[in-house]
């Protein structure tokens, strides 16, 4: 068993650690919104791969859930039968668009959207948690390109250091 951690394995911890931090440091600035929520998106938009790729289509993914969680919300229905039913529509559609490397992102953003505490059961709540999503996706894609950027920095510095050692 290899109990080591890799320096990218490492960067992911930071990366996700800071995106934690942001995301809590906005809850903190605007009480008023329910960005607590916003740190789910970014951990889950944020890879170990450092691939903008990858983060663009978790993007996607919280983005279409989102959306589906806010389109369900207004049916009338039971909040049990609106999280199935989002859970169910969101998986369905997520297929049909092949869009499987962010399915579980999309699923989890249509869970915020719809689970509603039975105190604050209001549209504006659903309405924020999709503000919330976003914002979340927002750091994730930033953390996601800054961390790329350095990479590409210190992989050129490397290569220019390497050139005529060979």
């Amino acid at each position: 068993m290899n109990l080591s951690i890799s320096k990218q394995e490492w960067l992911y911890v930071v990366k996700c650690t800071i995106g934690a931090a942001i995301c809590y440091w906005l809850y903190e600035a605007f009480p008023q919104y329910p960005l607590f929520w916003s740190v789910i998106s970014v951990v889950l938009v944020v890879s170990p791969e450092n691939d903008q790729k990858l983060a663009y289509l978790r993007i996607e993914g919280n983005l279409l859930g989102s959306a589906i969680g806010l389109m369900v919300y207004f049916l009338p229905f039971p909040n049990i039968i609106l999280l199935c039913l989002g859970v169910s529509i969101t998986t369905i559609l997520g297929t049909l668009l092949k869009l499987k490397t962010s399915m579980r992102t999309a699923v989890a953003a249509t869970i915020i959207v719809l689970f509603q505490e039975q105190m604050a059961n209001n549209w504006r709540v659903a309405l924020q948690r999709v503000g919330c999503v976003v914002v979340g996706c927002a750091v994730g894609f930033i953390i996601t390109f800054i961390f790329t950027k350095i990479e590409k920095v210190g992989t050129k510095k490397k290569d220019a250091h390497n050139v005529g050692t060979e």
